[in-house]
């Protein structure tokens, strides 16, 4: 019976070695990929690469508006001392609740771009306009 069981064992072992290459990547794993297609794409070489590769990897990956917006939810229940059901509560309001209306930088950045379509603005004037246009509240 021990020997049938340690067969069993040793077969169930061998079967996930032969799956362990299908499992799911890592984050890291996923960035490696993404910066080595890039720095393929670029054609680089040697150190270029090197040096392309270790900056790439260095990089935080962006956050997501929901990661920023959890950030500010949980950040707010801090400075309200909130604990317990109290702060899911809040929380749970709080990621629900609809972003203000006021306009995101890339929204801001569209719209300074078509005025300066608009305008057949172009070199330096363009430049000094968009600098004008986004700084500006």
């Amino acid at each position: 019976m021990k020997k049938i069981m340690i067969a069993v064992v040793v077969a169930l072992f061998a079967i996930g070695l032969a799956f362990a290459p299908f499992a799911v990547a890592t984050p890291q794993q996923d960035k490696m990929k993404a910066c080595n297609k890039e720095a393929t794409e670029k054609k680089l070489a040697g150190e270029e690469r090197k040096a392309f590769m270790s900056e790439c990897l260095k990089t935080k990956p962006a956050t997501t508006p929901q990661q920023e917006k959890m950030k500010v939810c949980n950040k707010e229940a801090n400075e309200k001392n909130l604990k317990g059901e109290e702060r899911q509560k809040f929380m749970k309001e709080c990621l629900k609740a609809k972003p203000a209306a006021a306009t995101t930088q890339q929204d801001k950045m569209k719209a300074c771009n078509k005025e300066a379509t608009e305008k057949k603005l172009t070199g330096e004037a363009r430049k000094k306009f968009m600098s004008d246009c986004l700084s500006a509240k």
